[in-house]
């Protein structure tokens, strides 16, 4: 049985469709959000500096290990995993890397796709110019009437996710591998775009000078543990995403380069886009640099009201912003989508509809937390907040541990040899990496992420 369920779904058709697919599940809201803000708080150029290390010694090996066990696998994440784990006789317990990966992933599409329902509201408020001249007052007005409305959000959120549906429903190549042929391209272009116009028409030098100054007065240990937490988590590791992506992946294609070459367009997307938004934040009087959505939905709908050009420019961004989530979402519902169909004889189309039934009714309870339910609270959170915390700081980083510790420590040498295909002293640093740095690493993002979440509230 598990022999017919390996290959099911095909493959992608080039090793830069992987790269585009992988890159696209990678680059989503927190690269616009939350990124280039963290960076100009914490030493700007500086802390880039150990984010990029960071990626390299601790995000890439970790994804490399985990294309890898999707590329051996040929199958779901869970089902990848099973077949390790039985081929290897070993501790059931490390089953829990295919659950928890793929049980994350849907728990995170839940509320990401009440978030990108705000981006394609946004597209619209731009386009009609109801955000024409917009204060900080007004803004403010503007972006909780929208969360104040559960019928409005639940609207979005439907759309968004029947987006994501149509995707998934095409299979590998006709649907995953084709939009994401389609989508990343013009993501390029639209970033190209409100570049060359920043370049123009803000304040890029302040941006810049925000962005990139060696600062090391505003270096410190918690900017360590953010620059880690962020190269960890901005490369979708442990959603199940990636693993899923890897089970496509051409056998010929290098997992090594391939991985390097998706870090290096998730950091380009990262950091350009932080030049585009504090470009604009700084050309606004009395606006200061921001993180979260107070960012997004308040700060740039203010600058791009009072800027010429600025509602057509503001609806190029939050195209920009959807297209990135739509391209994150869409790995998210494929681990689920893959498991269905090869344990419950599912055909994609019902698969999808089921998994999608779920994160939508997940979803729900997030709509409710931002209004009806905004006063309920489980552990001292809004059923939003619980989810995000639950996977980002408990799913995430167990799962990114389990995995670099499965790969380096369990998993058999000669898989590793056939997939990895290294040359032995190129071999040896990853392998390095993957045993004693990132566990460490990703230990250490995980202890203090729950240290200081319930330290402050």
């Amino acid at each position: 049985m598990a022999l017919q369920k390996k290959g099911m779904h095909g493959s992608w058709a080039s090793r830069w469709t992987f790269i585009m697919a992988a890159t696209g599940s990678a680059v989503g809201l927190g690269n616009m959000w939350k990124f280039p803000y963290v960076a100009g708080s914490n030493g700007g150029g500086a802390f880039v500096l150990i984010y990029l290390l960071c990626i390299l010694i601790i995000g890439v090996p970790v994804m490399m290990a985990e294309v890898l066990i999707g590329r051996q696998g040929r199958q779901s994440p869970i089902n990848s995993v099973n077949d390790l784990v039985a081929n290897s006789h070993i501790n059931k317990a490390w089953l829990s890397i295919g659950w928890f990966g793929v049980i994350a992933g849907l728990l995170i599409l839940s509320f990401y796709a009440v978030i990108a329902g705000w981006a394609l509201k946004y597209i619209v408020l731009m386009a009609t110019g109801d955000l024409q001249g917009v204060d900080g007052t007004s803004a403010s007005s503007v972006f909780e009437s929208v969360l104040a409305d559960p019928i409005g959000l639940i609207f979005w959120q439907t759309v968004f996710l029947f987006f994501c549906v149509i995707v998934v429903m095409g299979g590998v190549k006709k649907g995953l591998g084709l939009a994401i042929e389609i989508l990343m391209p013009i993501l390029f272009v639209v970033i190209f775009l409100l570049f060359v116009f920043c370049l123009f028409n803000t304040n890029v030098l302040e941006a810049m000078k925000f962005l990139f100054s060696f600062d090391l007065s505003n270096l410190s240990g918690r900017s360590l543990l953010e620059a880690m937490g962020q190269a960890f988590f901005t490369l979708s590791i442990g959603m199940g995403a990636i693993m899923a992506y890897g089970a496509y992946m051409p056998q010929d294609a290098s997992i090594g380069k391939t991985v390097l070459t998706v870090a290096f367009f998730d950091s380009l997307v990262a950091i350009i886009s932080g030049i585009i938004i504090f470009s604009i934040v700084f050309s606004t009087s009395g606006l200061e640099p921001t993180a979260g959505p107070g960012l997004m939905f308040i700060s740039l709908p203010i600058a791009f009201g009072n800027m010429t050009g600025g509602l057509l420019v503001g609806t190029l961004f939050f195209v920009l912003v959807s297209i990135a989530a739509w391209s994150s979402a869409i790995s998210l519902l494929e681990p689920s989508v893959a498991w269905l169909m090869e344990e419950k004889n599912l055909g994609r189309v019902n698969a999808n509809l089921l998994v999608v039934l779920v994160a939508w009714i997940l979803g729900i309870g997030s709509v409710f937390s931002f209004n009806i339910w905004q006063n309920s609270m489980i552990f001292n959170f809004t059923f939003f907040d619980f989810l995000d915390f639950l996977t980002s700081n408990i799913m995430l980083p167990i799962t990114g541990l389990l995995i670099a510790i499965f790969v380096g420590y369990v998993m058999s040498p000669k898989i590793i040899n056939e997939q990895i295909g290294f040359k032995s002293s190129i071999k040896s640093i990853w392998m390095f990496l993957l045993k004693f740095i990132a566990p460490c690493a990703v230990s250490v993002v995980f202890v203090a992420g729950i240290l200081d979440k319930f330290s402050n509230g």
